[in-house]
């Protein structure tokens, strides 16, 4: 009986051995894969992107590029303006692997948006702009368009000093351009023969620059070198943005041709992560798409979230 009783703790000790050798291999592996698994998180990208169109929103990109850049040495991501329309072509041709843009693809005609996958990276106010010396700080919607459509040509018409309103649009595959007509001038057409810029960054020099000037801007441009009007007594401040006060909003798009993978979805991840949200974006101008309280489709309706 002892002998038997011997025999049965001998078998218990070395099961138990065995139990504890298989449990620390198993950890052993466990640990090899979790460094592994770290070890792939941490490796660095390489390679290139590109992303070009909207000038509204290329502060923004260029900034969180030189971010992501930063946190991945090996990468390299060009980032160019050219405007919406340019953007949504150049992504759709595969010429870019991102199109930035101010407006959906569906309302650009020639862009086949059902190809297109869209990432919304946050929204921009757009506001009318003027000369600094410009004693006017409000316009009616109906003076801005008498203004866009040749009615009113100076401003003494509208409550300010007598001097000619020059007129300044940006170029017709402008994403800003087709926001601020939609939105601002109720779809009317722009009178003819007026000065045509390419660029955000030119508008606002221009406007600076020339007596008398009127032109359109994303909130992300507006400094103390030009004047932002309010629109029927409204500022174009974040709060009356996001509870749908202010009517001259859009969302910033950045597409992409067919699902993201690779660099182009490492990159459109960053700028949606809290470091570029929550920090980036409220500092250059931008307003978060989550601190929206109304919602726009690519047909121009508006409805509460």
């Amino acid at each position: 009986m002892v002998k038997k009783v011997k025999r049965l703790l001998a078998a218990g000790c070395l099961l138990v051995l065995t139990a504890a050798l298989l449990a620390g291999c198993g950890g052993q592996e466990k640990k090899e894969d979790g460094q592994k698994s770290t070890g792939q998180k941490a490796a660095e990208l390489s390679g290139t992107v590109t992303a070009v169109g909207s000038t509204a929103l290329q502060p923004l990109v260029e900034e969180g590029a030189k971010q992501f850049m930063g946190k991945n040495p090996k990468l390299q991501i060009t980032v160019q303006g050219g405007g919406s329309g340019t953007g949504l072509s150049q992504v759709s041709s595969g010429a870019a692997n991102i199109g930035n843009s101010d407006i959906f693809a569906e309302e650009k005609s020639g862009i086949d948006a059902s190809k297109l996958v869209d990432t919304k990276v946050c929204v921009v106010g757009m506001t009318a702009v003027v000369n600094p010396k410009i004693t006017v700080d409000n316009l009616t919607k109906k003076q801005l368009i008498d203004i866009y459509t040749g009615k009113v040509t100076n401003w003494k018409e509208v409550g300010g000093q007598g001097q000619k309103i020059v007129v300044i649009n940006r170029a017709k595959g402008s994403g800003t351009r087709a926001t601020f007509k939609s939105f601002a001038l109720d779809g009317k057409d722009e009178t003819a023969g007026g000065m045509e810029i390419d660029s955000s960054g030119q508008v606002k020099k221009t406007v600076n620059e020339t007596p008398g000037a009127i032109s359109y801007l994303a909130l992300s441009y507006v400094d103390n070198s030009v004047k932002a009007l309010k629109l029927d007594g409204i500022a174009p401040t974040e709060e009356n943005i996001t509870n749908g006060k202010y009517p001259v909003w859009a969302y910033e798009h950045m597409y992409t041709l067919g699902q993201p993978g690779g660099n182009v979805k490492a990159f459109l991840d960053y700028m949606l992560t809290d470091e570029v949200q929550n920090t980036l974006v409220p500092k250059l101008g931008y307003i978060p798409a989550t601190k929206m309280k109304v919602n726009r489709d690519a047909k121009g309706k508006v409805t509460n979230k």
